[in-house]
């Protein structure tokens, strides 16, 4: 059995090379297993009783290591994954969801709870869109002041400017936001034999196929004109790059929010380079810092005008302040909120606020083109690892029964698909069909091996036909 090695710089190089189509064709590969890992199709193999229990350490350093095991019906792997955060205790902690064994604890109060698709149903049958909601669109995107921005610049600074700035502690430590947060480590993938057949560094893995799964959801959406992405490493630099390449045509702008000068300035260049002209297009790009003397009024503008908003970073206290999304005024219009850079229980990058008031459904109201109704759900990869692992649904007290599984809303999504050419379609139907498109969806990623496996196997067999990477012939 042939072994096949992708570094870092290699698979950098793979993944930019991909096109639209090779990007559709991965993600719908990555779309089948998730569907198949929540709704229990046990022929694929993908399913979550096929799955063995993720642990986790945090070692005397303060580096926390994350062991993510899969499987599918062909394939067997891991991913052995590292981020130097500071955070943790001195000493060795075990995740406190297992047993020294690695078997899952009991946790009281959520026996059962990979619940039936059927309760989405029933919840989302309230939910209602505003009919105004373009309109209201498109008179707010003409309203801003923030509309002034350079289309490459950093806080009214041209991007090399900006990038010439030091940190505050003159370059003796990083200043805040300048280190990149990526988790280093890598995946093994072996055979339904158990013979390894490739070994890819996770670096950039991770925020590929992360970035791929939140895409599933943005490509459904009616309006993508506007796009807020909190952070500035790879995380953010793949939703930015799929978002393009995937809804390019319908984009008009991106905000980058960060705290430092350097990184979002490098962020910046790297978007603005002469090889990335062919995904890029005609999207303009700003980024702002939180130093600047505009942010408050900048940021505000942003995420009102949002109809996406990317949460990359490994933060500790909300990115904005809730009332923007929870106010009258930003209720106008339904947006797709993803939260994917937080991954412990005291983190939290979205305002606990956003997500009570979201899964807090109420009767109907009689002025729907007010405001968009509330879904009362919260999306999630993995139900069983999130509700653990999510600190903004911890903190926030979201019960079982109020999330839902990407996988299962794949699931509805294929459904609607379906109903679409039956005349006969119920409201539910519709119902579902317009959150989708219109309404709330807040989206919360904790990240499942099932997903570097697939992906990367997928990357593997790209990777052999252009005889990129080492392979080792007999391993």
């Amino acid at each position: 059995m042939p072994l096949t090695i992708l570094s870092g710089a290699q698979l950098r190089s793979l993944l930019e090379s991909l096109d639209h189509d090779q990007i559709v064709s991965i993600q719908q590969h990555l779309a089948n297993a998730l569907r198949d890992y929540s709704v229990g199709n046990q022929d694929s193999g993908c399913a979550a009783t096929f799955q063995p229990r993720r642990t986790a350490v945090t070692r005397h350093n303060g580096s926390t290591t994350l062991f993510m095991p899969a499987s599918t019906r062909h394939t067997i792997g891991i991913k052995v994954t590292s981020l130097q955060d500071g955070g943790g205790p001195l000493g060795c902690e075990v995740d406190s969801g297992m047993d020294l064994r690695g078997v899952r604890k009991s946790i009281p109060g959520e026996a059962g709870s990979r619940h039936s698709m059927a309760s989405v149903s029933s919840e989302l049958s309230e939910l209602s869109v505003s009919s105004q909601e373009d309109a209201a669109g498109r008179s707010s995107s003409t309203s801003s002041g923030a509309e002034s921005l350079p289309s490459a610049s950093l806080n009214n600074i041209p991007i090399d400017a900006a990038a010439g700035g030091v940190s505050k502690t003159m370059g003796a430590w990083p200043g805040a936001g300048t280190r990149d947060t990526s988790p280093q480590g890598s995946v093994t993938l072996l055979d339904d034999n158990s013979l390894p057949f490739g070994l890819i560094n996770a670096h950039e893995l991770t925020p590929f196929r992360t970035a791929l799964t939140t895409m599933m959801l943005l490509k459904k959406r009616k309006r993508v004109r506007t796009i807020v992405v909190f952070g500035a490493g790879k995380q953010a630099y793949w939703h930015i790059r799929l978002a393009v390449i995937l809804r390019g045509a319908d984009m008009k702008r991106v905000f980058i929010v960060n705290r430092s000068f350097q990184r979002a300035a490098q962020l910046l260049r790297e978007i603005y380079a002469p090889e990335n002209s062919s995904w890029r297009g005609t999207v303009k790009f700003s980024a702002v810092s939180s130093d600047f003397g505009e942010y408050r009024r900048i940021l505000h503008d942003a995420i009102h005008k949002a109809d996406a908003i990317f949460c990359c970073t490994p933060s500790h206290e909300p990115l904005f302040p809730a009332e923007l999304l929870t106010s009258h005024e930003g209720r106008r219009k339904g947006r797709l909120i993803s939260a994917i850079g937080s991954y412990k229980p005291q983190m939290t990058e979205l305002d606990p606020e956003i997500l009570r008031q979201e899964v807090a459904v109420q009767p109907p109201h009689r002025h729907f083109h007010k405001h968009v109704q509330r879904s009362g759900v919260v999306v999630v990869d993995s139900l069983d690892a999130a509700m653990k692992e999510a600190g903004e649904l911890i903190q926030a007290d979201i019960k079982s029964h109020q999330v839902v599984e990407i996988g299962e809303l794949l699931m509805v999504r294929d459904a609607v698909r379906d109903a679409a050419k039956d005349p006969m379609e119920d409201d539910d139907t519709k119902h579902l069909q317009q959150w989708v498109e219109r309404g709330n969806i807040i989206f919360k990623g904790v990240g499942l091996g099932l997903m570097d496996l697939v992906t990367g196997s997928d990357l593997v067999e790209l990777a052999r036909e252009r005889r990129i990477g080492t392979t080792v012939d007999e391993f």
